[in-house]
């Protein structure tokens, strides 16, 4: 019944289990991306962990819901089986399954919140048998032991550039350089700091693209389309382009020769690396971890979070000495090599979940 079947891609059975990863969230998030890239790292270490719930490739291990009936029965060697919450929604299932119908789970959670948690999170937190931050500063809003283990980048997807694909030519925008920020268009992820720049830096450096790729929900589509007014009064549309949702940001990356990431507000956030590891120069607000993998005039530049006029300066320096910054991210992808490999914090969850299985 628990068997791997022939129309579930993916699947894997319940009894080579050790660690499910629970994703019980529909839309792509920081998180869910997280998990599609760190559970086949993990199993290629031999972890066996298996996903659970929806909005996940078919083709990722996992287990389907109806499996959980078998939780009772451990995998050879154990007593316990880890489960591995990332969100409130996936702490509580957790501890139902092991305090109400007694399933022996031992319960993990990673944390990457940089607030205050409420009285109920930090209830469920408490009830957590380990807790993992993604950073330093998220730990220190943790009232509970913890161990702090990066977010890293898979270094097989997100590359150098290798050819004429990779190149401004390629994606068919004027210029000899590009300069781009990725994710939501929304205020919290600081779209309209980056469009504010823009506006006042492009005039001054002709050679200069900039591109936004990301996702416009309705709710902020007034906010779009007020960046896309402000654009076309400067004149700048044909030079500050909407890519919207791209299938594939990997060669994007690549194209750049500097990412922008300017958030308000961010949990840990991973486009920095991936632009790094793409070797492309960052500039970066202090919002989440950005301070933490970001080597200040070496792989790029980090500035307070809301500070337009900060955030414009230091791209304009950037901009303004192209090769420079070309030497930043030289340096930026041998960083990134050196200390956020995916594979570096595949090992260090593994450990997590040795000690919780021992």
């Amino acid at each position: 019944m628990t068997g791997r079947l022939p129309d579930n891609e993916g699947g894997v059975d319940i009894a080579d289990v050790d660690a499910i990863a629970p994703n019980f969230k529909r839309r792509l998030s920081g998180v869910t991306s997280t998990i599609i890239q760190l559970v086949p790292m993990q199993r290629a270490l031999g972890q066996r962990v298996a996903t659970l719930g929806p909005g996940l490739p078919r083709d990722l291990p996992h287990i389907r819901f109806r499996d959980l009936v078998s939780l009772w029965r451990l995998p050879a060697g154990r007593s316990h089986r880890v489960w591995h919450a990332r969100r409130n929604t996936e702490m509580l299932p957790g501890i139902l399954l092991r305090d109400v119908l007694r399933m022996p789970l031992k319960l993990l959670f990673t944390s990457a919140a940089q607030r205050r948690h409420s009285r109920y999170t930090k209830f469920l937190i408490g009830r957590m048998d380990a807790v993992i931050a993604t950073n330093s500063r998220s730990g220190s809003y943790l009232e509970v032991p913890h161990t702090v283990i990066q977010h890293g980048v898979d270094l097989e997807r997100f590359h150098p550039p290798q050819g004429a694909g990779d190149t401004i030519e390629a994606a068919g925008l004027p210029g000899k350089y590009l300069v781009g920020c990725f994710g939501r268009v929304r205020h919290q992820k600081g779209t309209d700091l980056f469009v504010r720049a823009m506006i006042e830096l492009l005039p001054l450096h002709p050679e200069w693209t900039a591109v936004i790729s990301g996702r416009i929900t309705p709710e902020h589509k007034g906010f779009a389309d007020d960046l896309k007014a402000q654009i076309a009064a400067a004149g700048l549309s044909a030079r500050i382009v909407f890519l919207g949702e791209v299938d594939d940001i990997k060669p994007w990356y690549r194209r750049l020769t500097l990412y922008v990431a300017p958030s308000r507000n961010e949990g840990f956030g991973l486009t920095p690396l991936e632009a790094m590891a793409s070797q492309t120069a960052v500039v970066t607000s202090d919002a989440g971890a950005y301070a933490e993998m970001t080597i200040e005039g070496v792989t790029g530049a980090v500035v307070p979070a809301g500070d337009g006029a900060a955030m414009t300066n230091a791209i304009g320096r950037y901009m303004a000495a192209p090769d420079a910054t070309l030497a930043a991210g030289r340096r930026a992808l041998d960083h990134v090599r050196a200390n956020f490999a995916l594979e570096k914090e595949a090992r260090a969850i593994g450990e997590v979940y040795r000690q919780l299985l021992s």
